[in-house]
């Protein structure tokens, strides 16, 4: 360990974790978006000794191939920040929505106008179970092409195409603004309407119907599991991780994570690159 590396801090508990929550990129996956034989190694050992893993992301389904393969038991993973429950059983390219939690689009709409008139040169997408649409101004995806291209207003009409899928969230670009000034700026001017949170480095926001995060749609899967927020460990970097981390018994930042993801975890792990998920999951089963 390096003189840079942050030190860990473990959490005191006395209840056995049950189900395991974790984010994926910047936690679970090295910066070059593979896991490691050391995490899947934990994860199997994990789920052998009886507790539950759930991934869970702001990824689209789509992008959760990389994990796929490393999926035991129940096969389940959060996706879209909440917006949805995915079966990834099927493997690369064959999941299934079990549990949608959509924006509706007149909500997204007054967003979009709101966002418009408070930060004039934010471009918008438009993420829905089918796939992304985007403005023309909107950052290219290089690896995932764009189902629909036109005006966000546009998009959002009953005529748009993919318009019969449900939205998953919205997602927001500014190419000047820093990205946590663009979050406060766009959480004080759209209010309580959806939730908006980050988990890109660039000034890309992340909107989700209203009460729909992480944390929300994490405690309803525990809940139909009997589990308690006591018996869970989560691990996470980004703010879009910070009400999965308040929520759950035990969290941890990693040692890359964000300001405000340390100040709201209850312990600290080394970074996504030094296996920081697996480091914890090997003490937890040591200790059992």
């Amino acid at each position: 360990m390096t003189s840079t590396t942050p030190r860990p801090r473990t959490p005191a508990s006395s209840v056995p974790p049950r189900l395991i929550a974790t984010d994926l990129d910047g936690t679970l996956l090295r910066d070059d978006k593979s896991v490691s034989e050391r995490t899947v190694a934990a994860l199997a050992a994990a789920e052998a000794a009886g507790i539950e893993v759930f991934f869970v992301t702001g990824r689209p389904a789509r992008w959760m191939d990389v994990v796929s393969d490393h999926v035991h038991g129940h096969g389940l993973a959060i996706c879209g920040n909440g917006a949805a429950v995915v079966d990834l059983h099927g493997g690369p390219g064959g999941h299934r929505f079990v549990k949608v939690r959509d924006l509706s689009p007149a909500t997204a709409l007054d967003v979009v106008g709101i966002l418009r008139a408070a930060a004039p040169g934010t471009s918008f997408a438009i993420e829905r179970t089918g796939g992304v649409h985007h403005e023309p101004a909107y950052p290219p995806l290089h690896l995932d092409p764009a189902v629909g291209v036109a005006p966000a207003e546009k998009l959002l009409t009953a005529e748009s195409d993919g318009a019969d899928q449900p939205i998953l969230k919205v997602l927001a670009h500014h190419p000047d603004i820093p990205p946590d000034a663009f979050l406060t700026l766009a959480r004080v001017a759209v209010g309580a309407r959806v939730e908006i949170t980050r988990s890109s480095p660039t000034a890309l926001l992340e909107i989700s119907g209203p009460g729909v995060s992480k944390a929300s749609t994490l405690a309803l899967c525990c809940a139909e599991r009997g589990i308690s927020h006591e018996e869970v460990v989560a691990f996470g970097d980004m703010p879009n991780d910070v009400e999965m981390l308040t929520w759950a018994g035990v969290s941890y930042a990693m040692g890359n994570a964000h300001a405000d993801v340390v100040a709201a975890a209850s312990g600290r792990t080394v970074a996504n690159n030094e296996d920081g998920v697996a480091v914890v999951i090997e003490r937890i089963l040591a200790q059992r």
